[in-house]
């Protein structure tokens, strides 16, 4: 196998925080920042959870506000640089150029897969602003082949200079991973990138089959701390991408020590695939609405992966939280009759 370069952007401090509940400290952003700039991550993400301007009671507050925690992240870094996620209708303009004061050098602007045209204004500013600029096709298991090339190109003709397939559901089976990444290749110039989640433990081998197919951007996170049942683990995709052949530009070692003696301390729990996390996989459900099942499962006095069946069932995407509360209260109504 040929050979090449790609990069490895890491969302350690940006997936991390769903399941951090948003509590990140500027020391443990700090401390992580400092790692992933020594062992060689070009790019690492930084924001709330669901992107800048996320902090809110929908989505979970933020213990830090999330522009010190970018000026923080960009202030101890030599070579890596800062790249923030922004979701049209969450976060808005304004709080990209805010960010960029604070540091930001790259912006992926995420939006549902069949939802790209929401995204015009905020790519061009990206561009406007000196950003790495990218295009984050959530869901991507929603839509067909065909559909995600539209969307696609509408981000190119927007001026995104990466699109991503972004798993967000960690639903994908490899050989999916493979015809989506495919068909961007063939489809548009941009370079392509993917992002998984580990739902259904496919988290490595759709890595490798993204990476197969021709995908120049990949995200992995530290411990695989992330959404749902987690990230691809950025640490050992690092070993795998070279025993498989590839130049990752990471040090190893490195990022070993980064990921065992900075994160794994303060993670609140151990990143594995539980009965929810599996149920979010085979259903296909946001990954971000992990913890918020648990807690209206809790409230309701129901089973969390009733929850999920249905929210899948319904083909709840990001943003409608609210649903969860809705479905988790319909099913405690049912019970008590």
């Amino acid at each position: 196998m040929p050979q090449r370069s790609f990069e490895i952007l890491d969302v350690t401090l940006r997936d991390g925080s769903h399941a951090m509940k948003h509590a990140f400290t500027e020391q443990q952003v700090i401390d992580t920042a400092k790692g992933l700039d020594q062992a060689g991550v070009s790019y690492f993400e930084v924001s709330h959870g669901d992107g800048l301007g996320g902090s809110s009671l929908q989505y979970g507050l933020s213990k830090v506000d999330e522009l010190k925690l970018i000026e923080a992240a960009a202030s101890v870094c030599k070579t890596a640089k800062v790249s923030v996620l922004l979701i049209p209708g969450i976060g808005i303009k304004e709080d990209l150029q805010d960010a960029v004061k604070a540091g930001a050098k790259m912006v992926r602007v995420a939006t549902h897969v069949t939802e790209a045209d929401v995204a015009a204004q905020h790519i061009a500013l990206g561009r406007e602003l000196g950003l790495k600029t990218v295009g984050f096709l959530m869901m991507a298991h929603m839509a067909d082949v065909q559909k995600i090339v539209e969307q696609a190109k509408l981000f190119e003709s927007y001026g995104a200079e990466v699109i991503y397939v972004t798993d967000s559901a960690g639903y994908l089976l490899p050989h999916e991973v493979t015809e989506r990444i495919s068909a961007l290749k063939q489809s548009v110039s941009c370079e392509i990138g993917f992002h998984g989640h580990n739902n259904l433990s496919m988290a490595m081998a759709n890595t490798v089959a993204a990476v197969e197919a021709g995908a120049t951007y990949i995200d992995g996170s530290l411990r695989a701390l992330g959404a749902g049942s987690g990230n691809t683990q950025t640490e050992v995709m690092v070993a795998v991408l070279e025993r498989l052949g590839y130049q990752t530009g990471i040090d190893l070692y490195s990022i070993m020590d980064v990921a065992n003696d900075v994160v794994a301390p303060f993670m609140q729990r151990p990143q594995e695939i539980t009965g929810s996390g599996l149920i979010m996989g085979y259903s296909g459900v946001y990954s971000s609405f992990l913890l918020h099942t648990q807690t209206a499962a809790k409230r309701f006095g129901v089973d969390e992966r009733d929850i999920l069946v249905e929210l899948g069932r319904m083909k709840a995407v990001g943003g409608q939280e609210d649903l969860i509360y809705d479905v988790a209260q319909s099913f405690a109504v049912k019970k008590a009759l």
